[in-house]
């Protein structure tokens, strides 16, 4: 039987304290690319209990995709956005998320981003990393910008860490590590990336923005 609203809040109020979450409640966090770093924060602050998603990318499920993102082989060949919406529904039927199956540009990153209190990049190329974060930093000053930068291979998942470049912007990954390199992304060491990312919004909502 799936619990009311009232139960999954009053569940949650119990883990994280009742300010704290009611903090989480009145969050909206768009997300930015649904991989293996996206779809592991997006899962991370549903069950967390943030009140409202804004989920954003433009491809499809392959088959490549499942050794370290939130998808299943029954969703290959789907869009990224619908199938995630179908996954987070079963954890929280009562977190309000919007999708966009479109490609990020400068030209639509504020009409779909500007509602969002704190924006997670979770690109693969670094061109579109880059693209993203310049364009945040230049036309939202005042919202909090996540990004992530080195997780790939099998190096200790200990060097991965966050810190906050400046302002409102901060970096999660090793900084190093990169796909480009011929380092494979493998779930484990993507996942403890995708859960810094995760936590440093849950920080910053809670008024802990130091790392």
């Amino acid at each position: 039987m799936t619990p009311s609203r009232e139960e999954w809040i009053k569940a949650l109020v119990e883990r994280h304290g009742e300010e704290r979450q009611s903090e989480f409640l009145n969050a909206t966090v768009a997300i930015c690319g649904l991989g293996g770093l996206g779809s592991n924060i997006a899962n991370a602050l549903t069950r967390a209990g943030i009140g409202k998603l804004i989920l954003i990318d433009f491809d499809k499920v392959d088959i490549t995709n499942l050794n370290r993102q939130q998808y299943k082989m029954s969703q290959i060949g789907r869009p990224k956005t619908e199938c995630c919406l179908e996954n987070l529904r079963d954890i929280s039927p009562y977190t309000e998320i919007e999708i966009h199956t479109v490609k990020l540009n400068e030209e639509n990153i504020p009409e779909l981003l500007g509602e969002a209190d704190i924006i997670c990049e979770a690109f693969d190329r670094a061109d579109q990393k880059a693209m993203l974060v310049n364009t945040v930093l230049g036309t939202f000053p005042d919202k909090y910008m996540l990004s992530g930068t080195g997780m790939a291979g099998f190096g200790s998942a200990n060097t991965i860490q966050s810190r906050k470049v400046f302002g409102k912007f901060y970096l999660c990954g090793d900084e190093k590590s990169d796909v480009n390199d011929g380092i494979g992304l493998v779930a484990s060491r993507v996942m403890v990336c995708a859960a810094h990312e995760a936590h440093m919004v849950l920080r910053i909502l809670s008024g802990e923005m130091d790392v």
